[in-house]
């Protein structure tokens, strides 16, 4: 099994071109099962996530054709027959679930795997199923099976969720483009990728006003017709990026993606010490000192602190000059990878929801394994820092959410390779 090798301790200098967002294309693919028509994207990212979800949408019938080099994605679901998403793909990436949605609206029935991914929380999918029900869906749960019915299609319906999921808010969304009438969801995500998504389904036909605030409205047409659409610069690798000059010294130049969208995480970065400068398009981030200071987080949903960069701002926290804490708002298990900085000589303890961080000197190369997608990443920042070889097992996590992420890494001069 492939495992990723740092030698760390290196300054880093370079520019490192940022990917489209995984969690933008995901949803944004399912919705070509609402059409007939071809949908195309461009600038989507090569990853193992995308990839699975291409195989999900093939066996529902779906034409593919992904240019992996161009990073462009053709998708037509016109002689899509199959409403049934099976578990041996289903299981292995939980956005899986957003294709119920889609599919169910348009072929009136859907069958679809309970979804696995990654073992970060229970992410219960009770929201999606009480959404579609209010919307007139006949919902069973039976062997492992989501089975869902509409005979006489999906009618619009005044849904409020008791708390923010930004997976339910998309399958309703994507249900109710096509739906009878009018859709209205309150206390709704407000997060980019869900942007990204009403400005695509926008482009296909659909009548959809308040995205990007708590009140969401879908009137539903009668078909949607194909688009093209750029996916949105990926936030989250943008996020890890930005924290690579925090822990390991130097400056980076990161192009593609704008600063606007995190704006109570740039201020946490600010107040680490880190300097932002933009210009033509391209970030640059210097730290300002050779130390980092510690800072307190709190996780919440768009636009609070991002739980997709807890564990890398974690990484860095074990390394700034006094103690920090970090209070986990959204996941009940994402202190994973704590244990896993422990080794390589961080000071973490963890007390429920919360973790409490005395910076330490020096971080040590040791082997470790990642547990998740941004655990993986956490300990990639961490191997920047650290003094000799850290080799990163489970790099199935790691190729879930950044693409080419050892060969961006190496052209800022990081001592960075995979290994058997």
């Amino acid at each position: 099994m492939a495992k990723l090798i740092i030698d760390g301790g290196n300054h880093i200098s370079g520019t490192i071109k940022v990917s489209g967002s995984k969690n933008a294309s995901l949803p944004i693919m399912t919705a070509s099962l609402l059409t007939d028509d071809e949908l195309l994207l461009n600038n989507v990212p090569n990853l193992s996530d995308v990839i699975t979800m291409q195989e999900l949408l093939f066996s529902l019938g779906t034409e593919i054709y992904f240019d992996k080099d161009l990073e462009v994605l053709n998708l037509r679901a016109k002689n899509s027959h199959n409403f049934t998403a099976d578990y041996e793909i289903v299981r292995k990436m939980r956005a899986s679930i957003i294709v119920l949605g889609p599919t169910l609206v348009k072929r009136r029935i859907a069958k679809v795997a309970l979804p696995g991914g990654c073992s970060i929380g229970s992410r219960p999918i009770d929201l999606h199923l009480k959404g579609l029900e209010a919307m007139g869906a006949n919902i069973y749960i039976d062997n492992g099976y989501v089975f869902a019915e509409a005979k006489n299609g999906l009618q619009g319906a005044a849904i409020k969720f008791p708390f923010v999921s930004v997976g339910a808010t998309q399958n309703i969304i994507l249900a109710a483009t096509l739906a009878s009438g009018r859709t209205t969801i309150s206390n709704a995500a407000c997060e980019p990728e869900i942007i990204d998504l009403c400005v695509c389904l926008r482009k296909m036909g659909a009548k959809i006003i308040g995205e990007g605030t708590k009140e969401l409205s879908i009137t539903g047409v009668s078909e949607l017709s194909g688009a093209t659409h750029t996916i949105m610069a990926d936030r989250i690798e943008l996020g890890t990026f930005m924290l690579a000059p925090a822990i390991a010294g130097g400056e980076i130049y990161l192009e593609g993606a704008g600063l606007g969208q995190e704006i109570n995480y740039i201020k946490k970065l600010e107040e680490m010490g880190l300097n932002f400068y933009k210009k033509d398009g391209t970030i640059r981030v210097v730290r300002r000192d050779d130390k980092i200071k510690a800072v307190d987080v709190s996780t919440s949903p768009f636009p609070g602190f991002p739980t997709d960069l807890q564990p890398q701002i974690m990484s860095v926290m074990g390394l700034a000059e006094g103690t920090s804490t970090i209070t986990e708002n959204v996941f009940e298990n994402r202190f994973m990878h704590a244990p896993e900085l422990n080794r390589m000589g961080a000071s973490i303890s963890i007390e429920g929801r919360k973790a409490i961080i005395s910076g330490v000197k020096q971080y040590r190369g040791v082997p470790v394994m990642a547990s998740d997608l941004r655990a993986a990443a956490s300990l990639v920042l961490a191997g920047l820092a650290a003094e000799g070889k850290t080799i990163i097992d489970g790099l199935h996590h790691l190729d879930r959410g950044y693409q080419n992420i050892e060969s961006k890494l190496a052209k800022c001069g990081v001592n960075i390779y995979r290994a058997d």
